[in-house]
C-alpha cells in the first residue's frame, strides 16, 4: 500500500508541472530561487541546484559536468554549492543542456563566463539559446533570457565524454525541439547504474493546436512519450526535482527506482493528450 500511495503522489507531482512556467509573468514559484545545500546521489553524482531546479555535479578524472545551470538568479548559489565540494569553477569542463526555457538556462551565459565550460545542447534549441529567444508558442508569452555566445550542437545518440564518464544524448522533443534527455551509467556502491537526466516531457503551457513556431510539437510529444517508456533507467534525476521526489528518494535510500520513468512517461502523456482535447473544442 505504501508503495501505491508513493507512486499516486509522484504521478500527481508530475502531472502539477505544466503550470509552472506560466508563473513566470506573475511570479515563479519561491522554490525555483531557494538555495539548498549540495546533496550527494550516487557515485559521482552531486545536486548542487535549488529546491525547485535541478542542477547536477558530476565528478570524473577529468574534471566535472554541469547538467543546467537553472535561473540567472540561481548561479552565485550553484557556484558556493561546486566550491563547496572542494572544486574551483575553473574545474567544470562541460555543461550540458536540458532544454532552452529560462527557468533552465537563464543562469547558462553567467555560468559559462565563470567556469569557461564548453556548453553543449540539442540541436533543435541551439537557435534559441543563441538568440536568448525560447522556442515555440506558448500561452504566457515570450520569457526572454540571456543568449549564450558559444554553445555546440549534439546530434541524438550522440556521446560526450570527460575522463572516465560518458553520457549519451537522447533527444526527447516536444516540449521544446531540441529538449535532450542525458544518459550514463555509473558504478555506485559496486554497482552499475543507468541515471538518466530526464529532459521535461510536460506541455507546461506549449500551444499544441496552432504553434506556427513548432508545426511539429504533437507528432514530437508522441514520439518522445514512445522513446521514454522504452529507455531503461535505474535512477531518474529530472530538472524539476519534485517530478521524481529526489530527495525524499535520497533520504530514504530509494532512488533506485527502475519503474519510475516510465511511469512518469504514461502520466505526461495522459496530461498531454487531455490538454489537446482541450485545446482542439
Amino acid at each position: 500500500m505504501r508503495t501505491v500511495r508513493a507512486t499516486i503522489a509522484l504521478l500527481a507531482a508530475a502531472l502539477a508541472l505544466p503550470a509552472a512556467p506560466a508563473l513566470a509573468a506573475s511570479g515563479d514559484p519561491p522554490a525555483w530561487t531557494q538555495p539548498r545545500p549540495p546533496l550527494h546521489l550516487l557515485g559521482p553524482i552531486t545536486y548542487v541546484g535549488t529546491r525547485g531546479l535541478g542542477a547536477y555535479l558530476i565528478r570524473t578524472s577529468e574534471g566535472a559536468i554541469l547538467v543546467d545551470a537553472t535561473m540567472a538568479e540561481n548561479v552565485p548559489a550553484i557556484e558556493r554549492n561546486i566550491r563547496s565540494l572542494g572544486l574551483k569553477l575553473s574545474d567544470v569542463k562541460l555543461i550540458l543542456v536540458s532544454h532552452a526555457h529560462f527557468d533552465h538556462v537563464g543562469g547558462l551565459e553567467r555560468m559559462r563566463r565563470d567556469t569557461g565550460a564548453r556548453v553543449l545542447a540539442g540541436r533543435g534549441d541551439v537557435a534559441a539559446l543563441r538568440s536568448g529567444t525560447p522556442p515555440g508558442v506558448t500561452d504566457y508569452g515570450v520569457h526572454r533570457f540571456p543568449a549564450v555566445a558559444r554553445v555546440s550542437p549534439v546530434a541524438d545518440g550522440e556521446r560526450v565524454r570527460l575522463g572516465d564518464v560518458t553520457l549519451r544524448a537522447v533527444a526527447t522533443p516536444g516540449h521544446t525541439p531540441g529538449c535532450t534527455t542525458w544518459v550514463t551509467r555509473v558504478v555506485d556502491h559496486g554497482r552499475v547504474r543507468q541515471v538518466v537526466f530526464a529532459g521535461s516531457m510536460t506541455v507546461a503551457g506549449n500551444r499544441l493546436v496552432g504553434n506556427r513556431r513548432y508545426p511539429a510539437i504533437v507528432r514530437d510529444y508522441r514520439a518522445t512519450f514512445d522513446r521514454i517508456e522504452r529507455l531503461r533507467a535505474d535512477v531518474v534525476l529530472p530538472m524539476h526535482p519534485e517530478a521524481a521526489d529526489v530527495f525524499a528518494r535520497a533520504r530514504a535510500g530509494t532512488l533506485v527506482a527502475p519503474r519510475l520513468l516510465g511511469d512518469m512517461a504514461r502520466a505526461a502523456r495522459a496530461d498531454f493528450e487531455r490538454t489537446l482535447r482541450a485545446e482542439k473544442r
